[in-house]
């Protein structure tokens, strides 16, 4: 199985960040605390390093976090789970809508804190967590108001998160209607399972363990990858879930169904910190399944999702344009056409702007292509570093030339364009002019033969407009197409 997504299926979606839709995560809210700082030196108190403090940051974590990494997708979404009446949970609200996490669906305890963990971090390593919280069931009347916002909002939203640490929110009944009442609306519900009863998830649409997480539930020993398909899917068959997606460590992820099982491999990247890595591997899947991607192409993404925090320190939310970028240069490499459609060509500027990359942009109708052209075009390329090229369609090359040209048919004409090793990409237009393809892709040097003025070159002054030049480049005299095909007459 191919280890990134589709670019034509889920691109746009990511560019659209996911359509916006609302997906409802329930589950055990946290507060996250990180204290950064250097250490240089031991205590004199006690053999304990000493970190000199330089940063402190407050994030939402557990199911927080998970709200936190669909609002970084562009998803709406509303969080739901218990908060204490302290400084923590403000802390936690003002992190939240400065995210765009609606918390209207918090529900306030007196009895208990705001979950909080504080991490100490000395360079890259962790050096404490200090953990405050109060462990077990909230009481009757804190469920029966948890249950009552969950399922207020279950049939405003797309999708449901389930994500479950363990702390007390996540009740057997309270799972029961929140994921009857998701099911029979025809909503997907993604559980991030904890601990070993998973009798509560009955009936989500896929529940994302890793392997420790499996094993815990296992009938039996799990060393092999046999062993993890029997026992997924006796739980599939038991649980009637529809799919588990499997985080496999180093090997990557799964996705195991009664009839199938897929698996993508880890991406290779060096592993910073991997707290947070299936909040946000969840989340991805959650906002495909919630605007109808394949769930295949959902587990690629999150896949990718996941690598790309990993390599990270702390808990941190993947950003939807490193997400881009990073499936925009799997398109890249894995040999793409250089023959584009515009919405594939501003796909691939995103990606070059991304890496802080200057493109080159010219046009013509390169109509039996010739060293003139060849040597035009080199020249171009060398004025930064990609070089597009608007190629004239047949259409538009009979109305500038006349009924007998093009020689070459279009097709034809780009196949060899980019075949050039200095050319980066082409693009067909239809009209007489590249202009409304110019300011769709926004060039920062506009290349044109030395036989036009620099103000009479198409698309100049709306360059100019954005920062960037017009570059006049000198031709080979004596050659050109017109001279070729009167002499072929």
């Amino acid at each position: 199985m191919n280890a990134h997504p589709p670019s034509d299926v889920v691109l746009p979606l990511i560019e659209r960040g996911f359509d916006a839709v609302p997906v409802l995560v329930f589950g055990d809210v946290m507060l996250d605390r990180h204290v950064t700082g250097s250490v240089g030196r031991i205590s004199p108190e006690a053999p304990v390093p000493v970190v000199h403090v330089k940063h402190e940051r407050e994030t939402p974590g557990g199911a927080g976090n998970v709200a936190l990494n669909l609002a970084a997708l562009g998803c709406r979404p509303c969080l739901v789970g218990l908060v204490g009446d302290d400084s923590g949970k403000d802390a936690l609200v003002r992190a939240c809508a400065a995210a765009g996490v609606d918390t209207t669906g918090l529900v306030t305890v007196s009895d208990r804190p705001t979950i909080t963990k504080t991490r100490i971090i000395g360079g890259h390593q962790q050096m404490i967590r200090l953990d405050v919280e109060e462990p077990g069931a909230p009481d009757a009347s804190a469920r029966a108001a948890l249950e009552q916002q969950a399922l207020a909002l279950v049939t405003q939203v797309r999708a449901v998160v389930i994500s479950d640490y363990a702390k007390g929110v996540v009740q057997d009944s309270t799972c029961a209607a929140l994921i009857g009442a998701a099911r029979a609306a025809g909503i997907p519900v993604l559980v991030d399972p904890k601990g070993s009863n998973w009798a509560k998830y009955h009936g989500a649409t896929t529940i994302s363990p890793n392997r420790a997480e499996l094993a815990a539930v296992a009938a039996g020993p799990i060393d092999t990858w046999d062993q993890e398909l029997d026992e997924a899917r006796r739980l599939i068959d038991e649980l009637n879930f529809d799919f588990i997606s499997l985080t496999r460590s180093e090997q990557g992820m799964a996705l195991i169904a009664a009839n199938e099982a897929r698996s993508v491999p880890a991406l290779a990247r060096e592993v910073y910190d991997v707290s947070g890595a299936g909040d946000t591997a969840i989340a991805t899947m959650a906002a495909c399944l919630a605007v109808g991607i394949d769930r295949h192409d959902g587990l690629r993404l999150a896949n990718v999702a996941a690598g790309i925090v990993v390599g990270k320190v702390g808990t941190a939310p993947i950003e939807r344009d490193a997400l881009l970028v990073e499936v925009l240069a799997e398109v890249e490499r894995r040999g793409a056409s250089k023959v584009c459609s515009l919405e594939q060509m501003l796909q691939r500027c995103t990606l070059w702007r991304a890496r802080g990359e200057t493109m080159v942009f010219t046009n013509g109708c390169f109509d039996l292509l010739h060293a003139g052209h060849v040597s035009y075009l080199e020249k171009a390329r060398e004025l930064g570093d990609r070089l597009i090229i608007g190629l004239n369609s047949d259409a538009s090359v009979s109305r500038l030339k006349g009924p007998e040209r093009p020689i070459v048919p279009e097709a034809q004409r780009a196949t060899v364009l980019a075949a050039l090793g200095c050319v980066d990409a082409v693009v067909v237009f239809d009209q007489d002019t590249p202009l409304e393809l110019i300011t769709a892709l926004k060039p920062m040097i506009l290349a044109k033969g030395a036989d036009y003025a620099e103000n009479e070159v198409v698309g100049g002054t709306e360059v100019k407009s954005w920062g960037g030049q017009v570059a006049l480049v000198e031709l080979v005299p004596g050659v050109s197409t017109t001279a070729i095909a009167k002499r072929m007459k």
